[in-house]
Parts: structure tokens; C-alpha cells; sequence
């Protein structure tokens, strides 16, 4: 080869690198094609129509390691508007990937979008699901593992293997009825029951359960220990978890490695995710339970709304039979939730994703910058509608998403007005946001003054969860907060007439919602977001990704939307067929020049 065709070739090979630099780095990239799709099956024994993930529900597994670039391609065929969020991964700098209507413009029915973002720093148990309109009661939703880089070691003898239990309540009828119902002002009322990794209950009652049912079954050997990674993908009803005569022995939740103790239920609200080490150290006389029960309701009445699945042991002598394990019995005293619930604290002498303790992170010794008071009453009519409120606001969803109106300078997408406190006076509909401040260290106090328990959810971050109690929030409430080894994590349980009280430092430039976890709480406008945006960065490349070259449009930039070729290719931004063909080529030219 000659010098000037060498001199070319690497004249490209730095146009290529240059060109391409903002969206690849050199951290290794994760490719991942999820299709939704409706599928008919019959988890409680009726048939019904159900969202599927590559013809599965749930879906499959994302598993990736710490640092990974991960690149998926969603392709949306329902018959509806689509977003995929991603519960609990930290979309550094990105809130353009976030996957909700304040900051992603919807996928179409027949498109597809390419989601490309960073699990940076992070580790732990995750999931996936449809944010948009109720379609997470109806499936659409799998699990998201982020595993340890190999010289990060992780604080538990390595387990012998991983198991993925995703509970949920579950309704026979589809996400469209539920929302319908919710239109029409009524309560969704009592689920039909309750489903674990999609399936029905094992029939443990002849009565209660019908003959026909599909169950799940885990296999497991003898003697080993297995990570079990369990999430809450349901639609309002916190859930008492338990493996009858199994010690749960709790490592990590939502990304943090947890101190080391063991229970024998734990209650996993909507949204929270935990995973335990439980060692398989009974005898195989017979299988076992699983189980996955409503709290706080009426047992005698929501007796049928719980969900059993079997632990079978490669040996095992015979089927699980007799009683289920018995659930807390705490109706109408909780103290032992709320007990239990301070008493998942962080390991601070563990390394998460980096090779230093988290608890180097002194959290109780900063200095608050501004509280937040975020109050939750029962769905009130609004204009004639029946809605949810923070601090009497119901949000409505932006027509165009918040950040991309900052980007295109649309006026008047959303107000930055919310109140810092509840205010006296009548609820309103509105797209007030909060004015956050970048680097800011603020407390959210959450007062449930609602009659159910409720889930709270931030994108974007992890908060320190300093503090739990019943009745109203109070300045003095300050003196029971823990400030040392707070669990971190991004969704956290608000009890009925009670408060939870989060700690969370402001390094994440974007816009972020705040919401209910709760689908029908959601859906009613229980939500707001956090706009946060370093005033120092005029270029938009320091501290936040710029907007990527795949953006979809609607609202006020509808006009700038280019009807999309329905194919496989996805972007360049985004699309794995884009980057192998340039993995490729930049192999060619590297081959060349050597």
C-alpha cells in the first residue's frame, strides 16, 4: 500500500472516530431487539389478551454487565402508542432515553425506536415495562440484570445460580378496561389474583383454586444457594413474599448491596425489586411453596387473590401440600411493616460498582438545599374527571415532551411552578414541573394522606430513604431519620396515613419524573417531574447527552417527524446493523494501516 492511499485511509479512520466519538465509547456494547405484541393466554385459567415480549410474557431477560453500553431496538406492534421505561437504571445524562411522556415522544404502532444508554456505575436487580396507559397491567414487562465487573468483587460467596420471580396482582380484564373504569370514575376494586413469572397458582385449595390452572415451578439442587431476584410488576397491591420453611436472606435491592440479615417474608410494595440468597438446606420429603400474598387488605376476603408457585428440589420425594406459610398477621397494626422496612439498611463496607465502600458517601453530614413536601390525598373529580394529586396538582402529560421543548425552544410546553408544600386550595389539572437546582442536596418528604399504601418512584436517581412513619410529617420527625447507612434505592413504600422522607443529591442533569408507582394512581396524574440543567453548560455535551439523532417528534415539533420505513435498520445513534457495519470498516482500515 502506497503512502497516499495509507495517508487517506487514515485521514478517514479519524473522520469515522471523530464522527462517532459523542455516542460510542469504550466500554462494551450490549445489543437487544424487544418486539411487543399481543398474545392470548390464560394465566388464571381465562382467556384474555396480554402484551408479550418476543412472543413471551414476560419477557426475556437484559442482562448485561456494569459500564455496558446497552443498544435496544423496540419494535411496537400493538395497536397502540408505546413506551418502554427502565425501572430503576440510572440514565446518566441522558434523560432522553427515559422512556416516559415527559421526555420521549411515543412509538407508534408498526415503529420502532432505539434506545441507547449507559448502565453506568451501576449494578443489581431491575426491570423493564410499558409506562404508557395502564399497559403494564396487561404484560409487556421482564426482568434487567446489571451484573458485577469481575474485578469489582461482590460481597457473598459467589451463588451457584440466578433466579428471576416477578409477582404482580392480576386482572382478567385487559389494560384498556382498566383504564376505561378509571375514566368512568370507578375503582379498579379487588384483583383477580395474583400471577408469578406470568403464571396462575398452583392449586394448594381445592376451593379457592380451579382445577387447570398453569403454575410455575423453580428447580433447584440440594444444598446449593441461589441469587433470587424478585420483583413487584403488578398494579397496586403490595405483596408479602415467602418460601415455605426457607430463610430469605436479603443481599441487594435496586442496585445496592444491602446488610446481610435473614427473613422469613419480606413484603415487596409495587415497583421494588430485592434480591436474596436462599440456600436450598431442607430435606426432600416434598416440594415447597412460594408464595406472593396481598398486605394490608382483608385476608378473609382477598383470600383468592395470592399467588403460589413450587420449589421442586432434584430430589424430592413428593408434591407440596397443606397449609401456605402463614403471612404476617399485622391488619390493623403496622408497626412490623414499618419495623421491617427501616430495617433493610445499606452495606457500608461493600463496593457496588466501584472498588470503594458506598457508604464513603456521607450522606447525613450534607447540608439540605431545599425540602419538598409531597402530598398524596384520594382521587377527587377535576373538571368532571376523576383524578390523583401531588400537593393538589394533577399533572397532565405535555403534547410536546418537556426537554425537547427546551431543546427547540417551544414555549409554553409546561410551567415551572409547582409548589414546594401542599397549598390550600382547590385541586387543579396542570403541567407544572419542579425548577430543581443542579448539585442541590434535597429532601422529599411523601405524606400519604390517602387511604392505600402507595409506591413512590424517581427516574433517574437512587435516594437515601431516612425516614418512616405513621401520622403527619413533622419538624421533629427530623430526629428519628437515619443518617448513616440509609438503604439507597428508587422506589420506596409510603404507608396509609403515614410519611417516608428520601435524602437525594442532584448530579443527574435532565428532566425526571416523580410518580406513584401505583398504575391507577399514575394514570389519574399523581405524577410531576424534576427539570434539571446545569447553567453552566451552553454546549449541552458537558454534563447531558444532546438530543439524539433518532428523536421522535410530536406535539409542537410534529411537523418536523419523517414517516418511518418500517424495517429492522435503526439508527445511527442507536442501531446495532449501524455499528457492526462500522466495527467493520473500522477494522478494515486498522488491518490496512498495520
Amino acid at each position: 500500500m502506497g503512502a497516499l492511499e495509507r495517508t487517506v485511509a487514515m485521514l478517514l479512520l479519524i473522520h469515522i472516530a471523530v464522527l462517532f466519538s459523542p455516542s460510542f465509547s469504550a466500554d462494551p456494547f450490549a445489543f437487544f431487539d424487544l418486539e411487543l405484541s399481543y398474545i392470548t393466554a390464560s394465566p388464571l385459567g381465562v382467556p384474555q389478551q396480554v402484551i408479550a415480549v418476543n412472543k413471551k410474557f414476560p419477557g426475556p431477560v437484559i442482562n448485561v454487565t456494569t459500564n455496558y453500553n446497552v443498544v435496544v431496538n423496540v419494535r411496537n406492534n400493538l395497536d397502540e402508542d408505546l413506551l418502554i421505561t427502565w425501572s430503576g437504571i440510572q440514565m446518566r445524562r441522558s434523560s432522553w432515553q427515559d422512556g416516559v411522556l415527559g421526555t420521549n415522544c411515543p412509538i407508534h404502532p408498526k415503529w420502532n425506536w432505539t434506545y441507547q444508554f449507559q448502565v453506568k456505575d451501576q449494578i443489581g436487580s431491575f426491570f423493564y415495562y410499558p409506562s404508557l396507559n395502564m399497559q403494564r397491567a396487561a404484560g409487556g414487562f421482564g426482568p434487567f440484570v446489571v451484573t458485577n465487573r469481575d474485578i469489582i468483587p461482590i460481597p457473598f460467596a459467589m451463588p451457584d445460580g440466578d433466579i428471576v420471580i416477578m409477582i404482580g396482582d392480576w386482572y382478567t380484564r385487559n389494560h384498556t378496561a382498566l383504564r376505561d373504569a378509571l375514566d368512568n370514575g370507578t375503582d379498579l376494586g379487588m384483583p383477580d389474583g395474583v400471577l408469578i413469572n406470568g403464571k396462575g397458582p398452583y392449586r394448594y385449595n381445592d376451593t379457592l383454586v380451579p382445577d387447570g390452572i398453569d403454575y410455575e415451578t423453580i428447580h433447584v439442587d440440594p444444598g446449593k444457594t441461589y441469587r433470587v431476584r424478585v420483583h413487584n410488576v403488578g398494579v397496586s397491591t403490595c405483596l408479602n413474599f415467602r418460601i415455605q420453611s426457607h430463610n430469605l436472606l436479603l443481599a441487594e435491592t435496586e442496585g445496592y448491596y444491602t446488610s446481610q440479615q435473614n427473613y422469613t417474608s419480606v413484603d415487596i410494595h409495587v415497583g421494588q425489586s430485592y434480591s436474596f440468597l436462599v440456600t436450598m438446606d431442607q430435606n426432600a420429603s416434598s416440594d415447597y411453596y412460594i408464595v406472593a400474598s396481598a398486605r394490608f387488605v382483608n385476608q378473609t376476603v382477598w383470600q383468592r387473590v395470592t399467588g403460589v408457585a413450587v420449589l421442586h428440589y432434584s430430589n424430592s420425594k413428593g408434591k407440596a401440600s397443606g397449609p401456605l406459610p402463614d403471612p404476617p398477621n399485622d391488619l390493623f397494626d403496622s408497626s412490623f411493616a414499618l419495623n421491617q422496612a427501616m430495617s433493610i439498611r445499606q452495606n457500608v463496607t461493600a463496593s457496588g460498582a466501584r472498588p470503594n465502600p458506598q457508604g464513603s458517601f456521607h450522606y447525613g453530614q450534607i447540608n439540605v438545599t431545599a425540602v419538598y413536601i409531597l402530598r398524596s390525598l384520594p382521587p377527587v373529580t377535576i373538571d368532571g374527571k376523576l383524578r390523583a394529586t401531588y400537593n393538589e396538582i394533577s399533572f397532565v402529560k405535555p403534547d410536546t415532551p418537556i426537554r425537547l421543548a427546551d431543546a427547540f425552544s417551544v414555549k409554553g410546553a409546561y410551567k415551572l411552578d409547582f409548589p414546594s408544600q401542599p397549598l390550600d386550595r382547590p385541586p387543579k389539572m396542570d403541567r407544572s414541573i419542579i425548577n430543581a437546582t443542579y448539585k442541590g442536596f434535597i429532601e422529599i418528604i411523601l405524606q400519604n394522606n390517602d387511604t392505600i399504601v402507595q409506591s413512590f418512584h424517581m427516574d433517574g436517581y437512587s435516594f437515601f430513604v431516612v425516614g418512616m412513619g405513621i401520622g403527619n410529617w413533622t419538624e421533629n420527625s427530623r430526629g428519628s431519620y437515619n443518617r448513616w447507612d440509609a438503604i439507597s434505592r428508587s422506589t420506596v413504600q409510603v404507608f396509609a396515613g403515614g410519611w417516608t422522607a428520601v435524602l437525594v443529591s442532584l448530579d443527574n442533569v435532565g428532566v425526571w419524573n416523580l410518580r406513584s408507582e401505583n398504575l391507577d394512581r399514575w394514570y389519574l396524574g399523581q405524577e410531576t417531574y424534576m427539570r434539571i440543567v446545569n447553567p453552566e453548560d451552553t454546549t449541552g455535551n458537558k454534563t447531558e447527552l444532546p438530543v439524539p439523532d433518532n428523536v421522535l417528534y410530536c406535539g409542537a415539533l410534529a411537523h418536523l417527524q419523517k414517516p418511518q420505513k418500517i424495517s429492522s435498520t435503526t439508527s445511527i445513534r442507536g442501531g446495532s446493523k449501524v455499528y457492526l457495519i462500522l466495527v467493520v470498516v473500522l477494522s478494515a482500515l486498522i488491518s490496512i494501516l498495520c
